[in-house]
């Protein structure tokens, strides 16, 4: 299967799956052979949907601060492990193509596929809460308007970005684009990168 046809419907099934209780906190139920790339396609798609739904919780007006300061941190680790699992994505693309010898004028592209998948994966998110709001009973006349209006632009972002990661993979595996890797490097969560942790270990 053509591998962004793969992340699309793994996102789906995770999106879906994540829906039936719609909770947090709900435990993982990771369908695919651990450590396959399906297995972590589906759990990147799982970690992105947990985070939306906690994103939604922290903007609560009403919500306690010791709450969300709470939030605000599990919402961080979530972030790392994000990025942790984007760049493992890579490693799976570098291993696949490290045999490819990219022709002397290969370029390189603004992002790996691993970033861009990680779009499609917010992508899929979008485009499942903006049908719920286009579906919404309680939702006035111009507001289910409006949503199945932009609803129609994310289908055809979709499509858009599957078609471009596609050719994107396909460049890497011909050599017509050579694959290049950069580290994120996040420093906040270092304690010897961020200057408010490092400070308070003095």
């Amino acid at each position: 299967m053509i591998f962004v046809n793969l992340s699309n419907k793994i996102f789906n099934e995770s999106v879906y799956d994540y829906h039936k209780t719609d909770d947090v906190d709900a435990p993982i139920n990771n369908p695919y052979e651990l450590k396959s790339i399906e297995y972590y396609l589906y759990l990147k798609n799982w970690i992105d949907t947990v985070q939306w739904h906690l994103e939604d919780i922290i903007r609560n007006p009403e919500i306690d601060p010791i709450e969300a300061l709470v939030l605000k941190r599990r919402i961080d680790a979530s972030n790392q492990d994000r990025t942790d699992l984007v760049e493992l994505i890579d490693s799976y693309f570098l291993d696949q193509y490290k045999l490819v010898e990219p022709i002397a004028l290969a370029t390189v592209n603004t992002e790996s596929p691993a970033w861009a998948i990680d779009r499609l994966s917010i992508l899929h998110l979008k485009i499942y809460h903006m049908q719920q709001e286009a579906e919404r009973t309680s939702g006035t006349a111009e507001h289910i308007a409006q949503c199945k209006a932009k609803l129609a632009v994310l289908l055809e972002q979709k499509q858009d970005l599957s078609r471009s990661i596609n050719e994107l993979i396909e460049a890497i595996a011909s050599g017509d684009k050579k694959m290049k890797v950069y580290k994120q490097m996040k420093m906040y969560n270092d304690p010897n990168l961020n200057p408010v942790l490092y400070a308070k270990s003095k």
